[in-house]
Formats: structure tokens, C-alpha cells, sequence
């Protein structure tokens, strides 16, 4: 007989879990952006624990179909692509079909959601893959995903988990990245019930860096749109007074995904040289909008 044998559905979606959920900021990353994809235009982030023991993403975004809602948490179940040649195009946030999948299979997952053209809304509840309840509910459209106790049973991953305070940094990383990007959502971060960020979703992104940064921050920002060939760059620019010690005010996006580039800090660092001091670096936001076709997002597991 044979060595080889294949997995069950839990292991698979635990071993995509791996790849997918490093930590709580991840299940919150994949989880917003599934709120924006859905046209979300309010988008709220309850955390308790640094993320561990509880997570709640709430959106006004368009919900789920009652039929679709069992089957998004199937590995592979998106409603963003169709074939393999979408990949080439694709705009969306996420696109794979394993974040939900993989989520419910290393936590307690609890669903509600309603869409516009339906009366009432629908809960599903979820453990370790497997679905416990689904009911009818009053909900307002959009959706509500609770997530708790993750990596309950994944022991060797929840090991690696830091502590609460450094996984809520994290989490505050993710959705200040996000906010920034999307001035035109509401975003809102509650840690322990006080709220840490709050956007108003007016779609002013120095509103937005005030929000985050500062008044000080805010003040001292240029806005900055600028063409080249096929590709416009679109941002903030720091003035030389507020440059820092370190790159970690420096954010570069493309089509709204955060990157890290060495060419793009090396193309800041010439571009602010002589204006700030040395051991400097100058603060930035830019989002590179270009042709989806010369990006490959499917590169990496996190895209």
C-alpha cells in the first residue's frame, strides 16, 4: 500500500492558515479588505487582547446572499475572480477565497449579515471548520464578523503570538495603513472599548493624517498628484521639519496595496537629499495608481 494519502479538509485549511494568519493583525487585514471589496463606505474594528481572545470587523458594505454564506467559508470561494486570466486585471483587495476558510478553521467565527434586497439577515456560526448554527436575524446591511479565541487549536502558532499590547500595535499598524489609503471610508479601531483611530470618510487625506498624526504632522504635509507615462503617484509629502530618524513614517502603496521597495525608499532618500539632515528621513504617504496588468499581486501569500 501506498505512502501517500490526502489531507482532510481541517489540515488543509490549518496549513493555509499557516500561510494566510501569521497573527490577529492578519485576520483583521484580510477582514477590512473584504469590507472595502464589499463597498463598505463605514467600516468598524473592535479588538480585546491584542486581537487573540476577540475580534469584531462591522461594515455598511453590500453583505452577504443568504446561499453565499455558508459556502464562503469553503477554501477557494471568492466572488472576486472567475478564471485564472482575472488574476491579470485584478482590483480588488483580496482575491483568493482562503482567508475566510482558513480563519474559521483556527477559530470561533460568528457571521451576521443582511443585503439590501432581503428583509431579514442571517447568522452562521463556525468552530474549527465546522458549522454549528445558521438562523434568521434583524441586522442592519452589511456585515459583522466576530472572531474569538484564535489559534485555540493551533497551540504551536498561538505560542508565537507576543504580548496583548504588541499585537494591538500591530492591529493599529494595519488599519492605520488602510485608513490612509482610503480617506474615503469611516474607519474606526476600538481597543478594550476606547477608540484608538477614527476617520471621518470624507475622502480628504490630510483629514485623515490629521486624524492619525497630528496636528503638528498635518501642518506640515504637501499634496502631491503627479503623471508619468501610464502611472500617476498620489499622496502627502513631509516638509523638512518633521523628517524623522527612522523610515517608519515613510509609506508607499501600489493601487492601494501597501508595499516595501528598496527602489522606492532609495528614490525618496535622493529626492529629499540636501533638504534634510543626514540620518534623516523625510515623512510620506504615496499610492502608485497604475495598469493592474503590470502587477503581479499574486506573489505572496499575505498579497
Amino acid at each position: 500500500m501506498g505512502n501517500i494519502v490526502l489531507l482532510d479538509d481541517l489540515t488543509i485549511n490549518q496549513i493555509a492558515a499557516g500561510e494566510v494568519i501569521e497573527r490577529p493583525a492578519s485576520v483583521i487585514k484580510e477582514l477590512v479588505e473584504n469590507s472595502i471589496d464589499a463597498g463598505a463606505t463605514n467600516i468598524t474594528v473592535e479588538i480585546r487582547n491584542g486581537g487573540i481572545s476577540y475580534i469584531r470587523v462591522t461594515d455598511n458594505g453590500k453583505g452577504f446572499e443568504p446561499d453565499d454564506m455558508e459556502i464562503a467559508f469553503e477554501r477557494h470561494a471568492t466572488s472576486k475572480i472567475r478564471s485564472a486570466e482575472d488574476l491579470h486585471t485584478v482590483t480588488s483587495m483580496g482575491f483568493r477565497g482562503e482567508a475566510l476558510a482558513s480563519i474559521a478553521a483556527i477559530a470561533k467565527v460568528t457571521l451576521q449579515s443582511k443585503t439590501m434586497q432581503n428583509d431579514t439577515g442571517y447568522s452562521i456560526v463556525i468552530e474549527g471548520g465546522n458549522i454549528l448554527e445558521k438562523t434568521e436575524i434583524g441586522c442592519p446591511k452589511g456585515s459583522s464578523i466576530t472572531i474569538e479565541n484564535l489559534f485555540y487549536n493551533t497551540p504551536v502558532r498561538y505560542k508565537f503570538l507576543k504580548k496583548d499590547f504588541t499585537e494591538a500595535g500591530y492591529i493599529e499598524d494595519v488599519i492605520t495603513r488602510i485608513a490612509l489609503v482610503n480617506p474615503q471610508i469611516a474607519i474606526r479601531l476600538i481597543n478594550t472599548g476606547k477608540t484608538v483611530i477614527q476617520t471621518s470618510g470624507k475622502g480628504d487625506l490630510k483629514s485623515v493624517v490629521y486624524n492619525i498624526y497630528g496636528k503638528d504632522i498635518a501642518e506640515n504635509v504637501l499634496e502631491v498628484e503627479y503623471p508619468y507615462e501610464d502611472m500617476v503617484v498620489k499622496g502627502v509629502i513631509g516638509k523638512p521639519v518633521i523628517a524623522r530618524s527612522n523610515r517608519s513614517n515613510q509609506l508607499f502603496f501600489v493601487n492601494k496595496r501597501y508595499i516595501r521597495d528598496k527602489v522606492l525608499t532609495g528614490a525618496a532618500e535622493q529626492a529629499f537629499k540636501g533638504l534634510i539632515t543626514i540620518g534623516k528621513f523625510g515623512f510620506l504617504i504615496l499610492n502608485l495608481q497604475m495598469n493592474p496588468e503590470q502587477v503581479d499581486v499574486n506573489v505572496h501569500p499575505a498579497k
